[in-house]
């Protein structure tokens, strides 16, 4: 009889309690499945999205192989409005810039890296950067060239951000300070870099002196 009384004290409890908290339980439990099955929605979407943007990016790859700007811009753009916020949606952009230069269509090469740089991630920016500075380079746009060379701030960059620099100074004839940047994009590089040659080549070809690479 004592275990029937504490098994029925129990109950009483467990009903006090249901009374007052049973519903805010059930909302919760409700709201925990629903956030579970929303992120389980989520992540299957991001999975769609990219398996569809990697076919797309293909297609870039094969149209950019042979050669067919048309194409890639076409491809690009739609990874672009479909696919945005995947890093297949700035690569295809790099892609397509390079492309249009290629074709000697600086106007849309430009276009694609501004796209990166307001779109993409901080590595991608700074790729874009970085080439966006070429483009201008070759419009004599000596000043936006710089410019867009500052948005390039990574450390792992610093190489070709300097060697870039060093482009413009000496196109501008501030062969000084042409000098600086190109010593210092050889400063930046890895001794096995085989881009260090070019640099040497274009410090030596203004009167520079190729600096002693340390041990």
């Amino acid at each position: 009889m004592a275990y029937d009384l504490e098994e029925q004290e129990q109950l009483a409890t467990l009903k006090a309690w249901w009374a007052k908290y049973g519903n805010l339980t059930t909302w919760v439990v409700i709201a925990g499945l629903a956030a579970y099955s929303g992120w389980n929605g989520w992540q299957y979407y991001q999975r769609n999205q990219a398996a569809q943007a990697s076919v797309l990016f293909d297609e870039l790859q094969n149209a950019a192989g042979a050669k067919d700007n048309a194409k890639v811009q076409r491809v690009a753009g739609d990874i672009e409005n479909k696919f945005g916020g995947s890093a297949y949606a700035s690569l295809a952009a790099l892609g397509a810039a390079k492309s249009a230069f290629d074709a000697n269509d600086l106007k849309t090469a430009k276009s694609q890296l501004e796209w990166v740089l307001a779109h993409g991630n901080e590595e991608h920016k700074n790729i874009a950067a970085i080439r966006l500075a070429g483009v201008l380079l070759d419009e004599k746009a000596y000043d936006a060239a710089l410019k867009a060379l500052a948005g390039a701030t990574l450390p792992q960059f610093k190489f070709a951000v300097e060697d870039r620099k060093g482009d413009i100074l000496a196109a501008q004839n501030k062969l000084e300070e042409a000098r600086g940047a190109y010593k210092a994009a050889l400063e930046a590089a890895d001794k096995n870099n085989p881009g260090r040659q070019l640099i040497q080549l274009k410090l030596e070809s203004i009167g520079g002196t190729v600096p002693e690479v340390k041990a």
